[in-house]
């Protein structure tokens, strides 16, 4: 018998949405602590719904929970950095590979792609932006895959704002979003999941050069 995941409350949720998209838009920092009695005044909300939104935040590596210096949000490094794209070069283009391969509808990439491009700021770019990565690995026809991708998505998201602060390179990576979105579109399959396994190793070196390779990039396949 298959069981049902308990829903969040929905005041925990909206503090759990508010505390992530602080954090993965810069406004909450890498090492800053998440004081609860605080973020309960900014939320209007008890410490409950607050203690288990961290709890869950936790739970998907955005922050830290430490017995002595409480709760703050995950540090960036090199060795993070490369476990994380470690698992996207695995995956996302394989899962890429295959919504091409099974003629899945793209229109919610091109969709993304539209509005990274008229984004009014950083944060809604960036917004925008991890959702045309979304966007073409949900439906390559396997939910377990697309669950996978979707666990590291957040940690992915911190690495890249934290790269995008210290060196913005939007438009580089708004190119190399509308080469693999024409590839897809034009069914070249493989050619669109090189040109993505290209697009997000790229990225890591630059983001982290003195990081060590990743085992793809190890055996010659980056």
């Amino acid at each position: 018998m298959t069981s049902v995941p308990t829903p969040i409350p929905s005041r925990t949720q909206v503090v759990l949405e508010g505390i992530k998209h602080r954090i993965l838009t810069g406004r909450l920092t890498p090492g800053q602590a998440l004081v609860e009695t605080e973020l309960a005044a900014q939320f209007g909300v008890s410490k409950t719904p607050v203690r288990e939104a961290l709890k869950t935040l936790a739970g998907t590596g955005l922050v830290v929970m430490n017995q002595y210096k409480g709760v703050t949000v995950r540090e960036v490094d090199a060795d993070m950095a490369r476990e994380v794209y470690d698992v996207r070069l695995l995956l996302e283009p394989e899962a890429l590979r295959r919504s091409v391969r099974r003629g899945a509808s793209l229109d919610a990439a091109r969709d993304a792609l539209k509005r990274a491009d008229e984004a009014a700021d950083t944060a809604e770019r960036s917004l925008a932006n991890r959702e045309f990565h979304r966007a073409l690995y949900l439906p390559c026809g396997n939910p377990l895959l697309g669950r996978m991708l979707d666990e590291v998505r957040d940690q992915a998201a911190l690495v890249s704002a934290v790269a995008w602060s210290a060196d913005p390179s939007w438009e580089r990576e708004a190119t190399e979003h509308r080469e693999i979105l024409r590839l897809a579109l034009e069914g070249d399959a493989d050619g669109a999941a090189r040109a993505l396994h290209s697009h997000i190793a790229s990225f890591v070196q630059r983001a982290y050069p003195h990081a060590e390779p990743t085992a793809q990039e190890e055996d010659g396949q980056a």
